[in-house]
Parts: C-alpha cells; structure tokens; sequence
C-alpha cells in the first residue's frame, strides 16, 4: 500500500533536503526490498516494488529502444530504468520507471556517475501505474483540493515528453503527453493506444513497442 505522506512524523530537515542527500529511506527505516520512496508535491510517498508485469512492460519498452539502435546505429536515444530524478526547481524527487536520454547525455552521465538526474537532461519519461500509487502519476484530479502529482512536476519542469502507461482495469491504456506547459502544470496529449495495440512513438523517437502481453492489473 501506498503512503501518502507521514503527517506527525517529525524529520530534522525537509523530505526534499533528506531525499536529496540519500537520507529518507534509512530515517524512514524502510526495509531494502525494493520499496521506494519520493517527495511528490512535498510530500513523501513511499510505494512497494512493483510486480512482475509491471517489470516486463518497461522491459517491452526497453526493448523498443534497442532495437530500434540495433536497426541504426546513429539511433541517438537511450532508455534507463529506475534513476533518481532531482526536480529542484519544484522541490520534489521522483524515481521514475524509465527514462530516455539523449546518447551525449548517456555516455556524459555513465562518465560522471551522478547520484540524480535532471529534468533538463531527460527527454521522455515513462511510468507504469500500480494500484497502489497510480493517481499519483496520472493528472491531478480537479476538485476542492488539488494536490500535484508526477504529471503535473513532470510538466512544471518542462520534461519535453511523457508516456504513461495505465494498468487501471477500469481505465487501461497508453498515453503519450508532450508540449509541456511550465506556468500551469499541464501538457497536451499527443497521441493514445489500447493495450494490445502496437505503439508508435512518434518523432523524435521513430520508436515502435508492441503491447500484444500487456494486460491491466488484477484486483
């Protein structure tokens, strides 16, 4: 189950301060299984490690990258699983699905080795919902309350592209936004898919990923 946030829990510094320096997960006393755990909107939200489907559809993807590599070796995009995402400019810290980078941006950071990322660094990101933490990566829910999620810190620090990938039996389905716009959170939709369908990504991709296995999550 996700946690949303731990109201009474009193931390020395801010989650962000703390993610920031590697120092959440132990404060937390978070067991080393895979659970991660991201400030989102300020707050921290800690997630179990995900299922295998939930694995082998980022794997499909992956995949749609390489191969799209192996048919063409100036093919300038790499894609990377589960890299710490500084938003700094929104205070947040996110441990996306995947991300796509530039080739320069690969071999600079395989280089460098950096304990985040940034957005300016990134150019697509993926996520892949769970039910245990799936609004959390969707748009924010209009209400008398909104309270902002990947999608909406994704936007607001003008992450050129996102892909999101619902498991959601009620809802299943692939999205791909883009246009990102900083000032109100937002992004246009560019393109959407059923599962089953074969997914085009278009330019600057070129990327082509099928979903014949992909299935929704099972109550």
């Amino acid at each position: 189950m996700s946690v949303v946030a731990f109201a009474q829990l009193l931390l020395p510094d801010s989650p962000y301060a703390m993610w920031i320096r590697g120092e959440l997960d132990e404060y937390l006393r978070l067991p080393d299984d895979g659970t991660r755990v991201e400030v989102i909107g300020g707050e921290i939200v800690v997630s179990p490690a995900p299922v295998y489907a939930h694995g082998g559809i980022l794997s499909d993807v992956q995949r749609g990258f390489e191969r799209a590599w192996f048919l063409d070796a100036a093919f300038p995009w790499r894609a990377v699983q589960t890299i710490n995402l500084d938003l700094v400019e929104i205070g947040d810290g996110y441990i996306p699905d995947m991300v796509v980078v530039h080739r320069d941006v690969d071999a600079d950071k395989r280089a460098e080795d950096p304990l985040h990322l940034y957005p300016h660094d990134l150019e697509l990101v993926v996520e892949v919902t769970s039910s245990s933490n799936a609004r959390h990566d969707r748009r924010p829910m209009f209400g008398r309350q909104i309270k902002p999620t990947k999608w909406s810190g994704y936007a607001r620090t003008a992450v050129p592209h996102y892909l999101l990938i619902d498991r959601d039996p009620r809802q299943p389905g692939i999205t791909l936004f883009g246009e990102p716009d900083q000032a109100e959170g937002t992004y246009e939709v560019l393109g959407e898919w059923k599962f089953g369908e074969s997914v085009r990504l278009p330019e600057p991709f070129g990327v082509e990923v099928g979903t014949d296995a992909w299935k929704p999550w099972t109550a």
